[in-house]
């Protein structure tokens, strides 16, 4: 065999398996491509708002596109997610509280679409949830709270951020036996105004809503539903330390898809997450804001949504809900 013959039969060879990798790559384009976009089921001011546009920042940074950032609150999150799920895109992404959903089957007689193509992808923070009372109300602890509403059934109002949160409530409500009337907004955010006027007697809410309000020295924060104390706020004591159990809950926020977003498009996407959060500089900043950055796997996050879709079914037997089929 001449030194020519076995040259030819090398190109031979090499072009058989650059033809062979072509169709791989062609199923696995370079992500993103395009600006990506964040969709966010509550309004500007809450505290996944404020996170994430953060991680837009930085994300919109390492990516090399844009990062933009939405808010479509109202509808209960219905909005919102049936916007992602509708857009059949890769590059449009559910950026939300867990809460905004695990409860929608015990708040709504149908829904308008399917759990199971709602994809997660990324856990990026635990978010400190807060009982929140006016401070002219003059009360300074769950307790206290109580009393004011058994002195005056049904007289007081509370509103909260999130369908959960608005179950786990009710069920508090159910478990001391107190009446207090629920008052809906479409945009729960704003509901702090009202609570800063004593107009709500009760909001719960993420602690970067309500934190404006308590510098300004208008609203108290009495407890926080999550189980472990918050480091960022050692003067708040957990529900569970006043001798409510029942306000138990944990936040819960993250990134979700659809079947549309491939599975190496998630990992990436995870990782990501994980890099940017790793800066010293953003857990500072989020702190501050009542979040807890603790970014995760798509695994993990959907492990963690389905023991908060556990903790609210319990809340809506304990209702006497039937979740909806």
């Amino acid at each position: 065999m001449t030194r020519l013959f076995r040259s030819l039969i090398a190109l031979v060879v090499a072009a058989c398996a650059l033809a062979a990798a072509a169709p791989s790559n062609a199923q696995t384009p370079a992500w993103p491509s395009r600006p990506v976009r964040f969709i966010i089921p509550l309004g500007a001011g809450s505290g996944v708002d404020i996170t994430a546009r953060m991680f837009a920042d930085r994300l919109s940074q390492k990516w090399g596109q844009p990062v933009v950032v939405e808010n479509k609150p109202g509808g209960d999150a219905f909005i919102a997610i049936n916007y992602v799920l509708g857009a059949h895109d890769d590059h449009v992404l559910l950026f939300a509280p867990a809460s905004t959903f695990t409860a929608h089957a015990y708040l709504h007689d149908k829904l308008t679409y399917n759990p199971a193509d709602l994809i997660p992808i990324a856990r990026v923070t635990n978010t400190l949830i807060g009982l929140g009372v006016p401070t002219a109300l003059g009360v300074s602890s769950v307790k206290g709270l109580a009393a004011k509403i058994q002195v005056a059934p049904g007289k007081l109002n509370y509103a909260s951020v999130t369908g959960a949160n608005d179950l786990l409530f009710a069920g508090f409500l159910k478990t001391e036996k107190l009446d207090m009337a629920r008052v809906p907004y479409k945009d729960t955010v704003q509901a702090i105004n009202d609570l800063a006027e004593n107009r709500i007697q009760s909001f719960v809410a993420a602690y970067a809503i309500l934190r404006p309000q308590v510098q300004a020295g208008k609203v108290k924060v009495i407890a926080l539903t999550n189980r472990q104390p918050a480091k960022a706020l050692p003067d708040i004591p957990t529900a569970q330390a006043s001798g409510y159990p029942s306000l138990n809950f944990d936040g819960l926020v993250g990134l979700l898809g659809t079947k549309d977003v491939p599975p190496a498009v998630r990992n990436r996407i995870a990782a990501d997450i994980k890099t940017v959060a790793s800066d010293p500089a953003i857990a500072e900043k989020l702190s501050a804001s009542g979040q807890v950055v603790s970014p995760g796997t798509a695994a993990e996050f959907s492990a963690e949504i389905e023991d908060q879709r556990a903790t609210v079914a319990k809340i809506g037997a304990s209702l006497g809900i039937k979740p909806a089929m």
